[in-house]
């Protein structure tokens, strides 16, 4: 008999442990400490709530530890979470647990950068390919069509960032000839080892002319790099913001920022799995659009949806 009582009590707390795992996504991003995940997360956190969900938010320490991404997916597809909305650190290295976690019937959806594999419900990220051209084109435009330019990029394998490298490059070979590619190297989501490569940039060619900085860690090295030096002569286009990075525009360190929309990015992900659940059929990808920002365009306040999205009502269809 009390063995029989406690079998039951054990059904009765696993019950109650699956019928609270089921209202809860996993939003899972590629790291947590930049205010660009901070900003996924609340718009993540939006969706979940007018839909009567939560969200369990997880990432890895380091925004290249595939590995540890790994884990914490496999974690939520064993609890059989509601869902999963994931920022893939690596596009090949996570193909295995995405593949996983649909063969389970937990509706994942893909965001910020891609994976190889079709296997998700949806895949929902800025268009980065254009965000690239976007750089291209002002770096040009800035230096009347001549002269060299760098590429202080993220990691290798990292497929948002290798598409803003690879539609910088294809513009700049497309519309400006005669500006040459000094170079591109990674800086690891590490801002000091991102300062060391541009401060070795700027060494080695005394007549670079740009920079294109195409992630916020790499963005924040570049621009101390700069500050060092005292350099304003060259042109720095940075990707995405931060309050620092927006005090660098203001100031003139930077030239420009290319903005991303973060927190529709975290609303439009979680919404597309509650909209699964609710026998709906979300978009299977989704462009969201790049923005380029100067200091007149801050000044003019025509970005302040992109820099205080959190404050921004989310509207309209996603």
């Amino acid at each position: 008999m009390h063995a029989l009582i406690a079998l039951i009590a054990a059904l009765l707390v696993t019950a109650a442990c699956q019928k609270q795992e089921s209202k809860v996504i996993g939003v899972v991003p590629k790291g947590a400490n930049h205010i660009f995940w901070l900003t996924v997360k609340a718009g993540a956190e939006k969706a979940a709530a007018e839909s009567g969900y939560t969200i369990e938010w997880n990432a890895p320490a380091l925004e290249i530890d595939a590995k540890r991404q790994q884990d914490i997916v496999e974690s939520m597809v064993n609890r059989r979470l509601a869902g999963i909305a994931l920022a893939p650190v690596d596009k090949k290295a996570m193909v295995s647990v995405v593949e996983r976690a649909t063969a389970a019937g937990i509706p994942t959806v893909i965001y910020d950068s891609d994976v190889d594999t079709a296997q998700r419900v949806s895949y929902i990220a800025t268009d980065n390919k254009e965000g690239g051209r976007m750089a291209a084109r002002r770096l040009g435009e800035m230096l009347g069509g001549k002269g060299k330019v760098a590429v202080v990029g993220f990691m290798a394998g990292s497929a948002s960032t290798m598409e803003r490298e690879d539609g910088f490059a294809e513009e700049l070979k497309a519309k400006f000839p005669n500006i040459t590619l000094a170079g591109m190297q990674f800086g690891m989501a590490d801002r000091a080892r991102s300062m060391s490569i541009t401060e070795n940039f700027l060494t080695a060619h005394p007549d670079l002319g740009g920079i294109f900085a195409d992630n916020e860690s790499s963005s924040s090295g570049a621009v101390q790099a700069l500050k060092s030096r005292q350099n304003r002569t060259v042109k720095l286009v940075a990707f995405d913001a931060s309050d620092q990075l927006v005090a660098d525009l203001k100031e003139g360190w930077i030239d420009s920022l290319i903005l991303q929309d973060p927190f529709r990015m975290g609303y439009d992900s979680v919404k597309a799995i509650t909209d699964k659940h609710a026998g709906k059929t979300p978009q299977p990808r989704v462009d969201l659009p790049a923005t380029l920002a100067t200091r007149d365009d801050l000044a003019a306040g025509r970005v302040a949806k992109q820099l205080l999205p959190g404050f921004i009502s989310v509207s309209g269809s996603h």
